[in-house]
């Protein structure tokens, strides 16, 4: 059957990049969106949407009954569920097959025997592939399963049985915090995934993530699409994806997807999955499966040639794959990284609000769902976009990805990318010396700032632009005009210093500089004084729009700059740099009590509160749980006191900058 019509069950980056492959094939794509997705970019560029319900995704996207009333209005003939949501859902997949639709991914059978670990675990034994030890079946009673663990010894892996993607797995490394890591798995687990069973297991403490791309016709052929290395994780989560996978043996790769293969033959496979292992040696052992199609698909689609999407859609039509496994071959090496709204400094919480400035590189692939004036909400994955870079071979890739993420720039919410641009460069992960905790032992050496070469030139040109571009000699508003606003009256002699402006900087770091820009002298010479008194001399000249000259010396660099949204942005050697100018009067202010003012970082659910009024506080320590995103935050204090006028409770709903409690002084408290 020929699919005219296909409804994309998601949003975001996954939802255009499906259009797009859809459009390629005369196929018609219709999007669905929330109430917080009105404007999204997944509706602007499909173009046709139609609202299934509110903000949260429990009363849009995760709504089987609206999805399928959507699908039934836009005429559709199948549905395609994208990855996350109802991607896995097994009476989601019934009721649009009961509907008479095409269900885009696996059968519903396949989906309930992949959902849940333990019994994915049983077809992977079952089809005699090597699993990891541990507890039989799922267990929920928080003493039973302290005592399993315990027999067990430690470090063992909690993983909840309808987790996914990396979520719902917790290390028990520590027997004083066994209840507590016991009791928060079982609580993510059922708000999260909505069961409390958990799994546990033997923890291999240096292992790579390996997955293998499988594909099948649902009747009996499946092939391989080769495999992906997952091992950069934070917290279980994938942050670099590559394919191949570099330095390991290929006849171990080769026995790893014809177990895959083997595993998706047993149960006729259908569809796009992703089986899931890790590797510790010479030995691998199944995690799961994830019957769907991937974040990561990009890079299989860089080394094959292939477009996933379009196979999907041969799939569902009934025409079968279409390949042999000897048609398949590897060409190069891709790496894809995934570029999100997150506060490094905030135990990488997801970052709300609007994208003032999203710039990104040129020359590579990039999936992105949002542009510059979108918001990231609280709603849903944080994520802003993927760049994917396929080069001939590995160490190209790496230095390729490193050198995109130098030209990122992004303005209004936090982002990880000088995260992103430290993995890219560091030797160990080079020498794929890693293995999938090696993010979370060295978390502070990658998330620490890194020094831009050259940063008081461009600072220097940032401030000269602000205090020039944009204003005119005769303007009548004093803002606007040159002359009184930067006070220069070039040729009166004077001392530089008093006839100069001063400018406060504040850069992608957060740092904060107070500059002061002298007269402008010939040959468009500029002289900027830092904070320091340090003089920096150098000449600025536009010479096409938006492109300037910059000499310093004997060295002359070209950059491209702009004006935006209140940032200047400045695009040169060193990469693309972000300013926040602002004149110092706007930023005078005596020392604030704000860091001992304990505010909410991002709109959430309160799940605990840990200390009470009159409370000890130290600098560091835990004040409340936040849940927000199907993440568990720490909320901690920033300074040592007492804990006082607690405004929060557990169950409590609170916004972002919302106050959770204050740390006063311990002299104030006793006064």
């Amino acid at each position: 059957m020929k699919i005219k019509t296909v409804l994309i069950a998601n949003r975001g980056e996954i939802a255009c990049r499906i259009a797009r492959t859809a459009r390629t094939r005369g196929v018609r794509p219709v999007a669905v969106h929330s109430e917080a997705d009105v404007n999204a970019l997944h509706v602007r560029e499909i173009g046709h949407s139609i609202c299934i319900g509110g903000g949260p995704a429990s009363e849009s996207y995760l709504r089987i009954d609206a999805v399928l009333a959507a699908a039934k209005a836009a005429g559709a003939d199948a549905v395609h569920p994208g990855y996350g949501f109802l991607a896995e859902n097994p009476e989601f997949a019934r009721a649009v097959e009961a509907a008479g639709l095409i269900f885009m991914g696996p059968t519903p059978e396949t989906l309930e025997r992949f959902g849940d670990k333990a019994s994915a675990k049983d077809a992977a034994i079952a089809a005699g592939l090597p699993v990891i030890s541990g507890a039989a079946g799922a267990l929920s009673d928080p003493d039973q399963i302290a005592a399993e663990v315990r027999r067990m010894g430690l470090p063992v892996l909690l993983k909840a049985v309808g987790g996914g993607g990396g979520r719902g797995q917790r290390l028990v490394a520590d027997e004083k915090t066994l209840m507590a890591d016991i009791e928060g798995a079982l609580r993510e687990a059922k708000s999260t995934f909505g069961s409390e069973g958990l799994l546990l297991e033997r923890f291999l403490p240096e292992a790579r993530h390996v997955e293998v791309q499988i594909a099948g016709d649902g009747k009996g052929l499946v092939v391989h699409l080769f495999e992906r290395d997952c091992t950069l994780q934070r917290r279980h989560q994938k942050v670099i994806e590559e394919a191949p996978a570099w330095g390991l043996p290929r006849d171990l790769l080769e026995r790893i997807a014809q177990d895959s293969v083997r595993l998706g033959e047993t149960l006729d496979y259908r569809g796009l999955g992703t089986v899931e292992f890790l590797v510790s040696g010479e030995e691998y052992f199944f995690l799961e499966v994830n019957p769907r199609i991937q974040v990561e698909h990009p890079v299989t689609e860089a080394i094959t040639g292939l477009d996933l999407v379009a196979l999907q859609l041969r799939i569902a039509e009934g025409a079968g794959l279409g390949l042999k496994q000897g048609d398949l071959t590897i060409d190069g090496h891709a790496i894809e990284a995934r570029l999100y709204a997150e506060d490094p400094a905030m135990q990488f919480a997801p970052s709300t609000g609007t994208l003032t400035t999203l710039s990104l590189p040129d020359g590579l692939r990039i999936d992105s769902g949002v542009e510059a004036g979108d918001a990231v909400t609280p709603y849903y994955d944080p994520m802003i976009a993927k760049l994917i870079i396929h080069a001939p071979d590995r160490e190209t890739a790496l230095a390729r990805l490193a050198l995109a993420l130098d030209h990122v720039a992004v303005e209004g919410v936090e982002t990880n990318r000088a995260f992103l641009a430290a993995l890219a460069r560091d030797a160990e992960f080079e020498k794929m010396n890693v293995h999938t905790r090696w993010i979370d032992e060295r978390l502070d050496d990658l998330t620490a700032a890194a020094k831009v070469p050259g940063i008081r030139l461009w600072k220097a040109m940032a401030a000269v632009l602000f205090v020039t571009r944009g204003r005119s000699d005769d303007a009548a508003e004093p803002w606007s005009n040159r002359d009184l606003f930067t006070n220069w009256r070039l040729g009166l002699g004077g001392d530089a210093m008093e006839a100069g402006q001063r400018v406060m900087l504040t850069d992608a770091a957060g740092s904060v500089e107070e500059l002061c820009v002298g007269p402008v002298r010939s040959g468009d010479t500029y002289t900027v004084y830092g904070s320091d008194g340090a003089a920096l001399t150098f000449s600025c000249r536009e010479i096409a729009p938006g492109r300037w000259r910059v000499a310093q010396g004997e060295t002359v660099d070209v950059a491209t700059a702009r004006l935006h949204a209140g940032v200047i942005e400045i695009d040169a050697g060193p990469g693309r740099l972000v300013f926040r100018p602002a004149p110092p009067l706007a930023s005078a202010a005596g020392e604030s009590a704000a860091e001992r003012t304990v505010a909410s970082p991002l709109t959430g659910m309160i799940v605990d509160v840990k200390v009470s009024e009159g409370d000890a506080v130290a600098e560091g320590d835990v004040v409340a749980v936040l849940e927000s995103m199907k993440l568990e935050i720490s909320i901690k204090a920033s300074a040592s006191g007492i804990a006082a006028n607690i405004a929060a409770s557990k169950g409590m709903m609170v916004d972002r900058g919302q106050t959770i409690a204050e740390i006063i002084p311990p002299e104030k408290e006793q006064a």
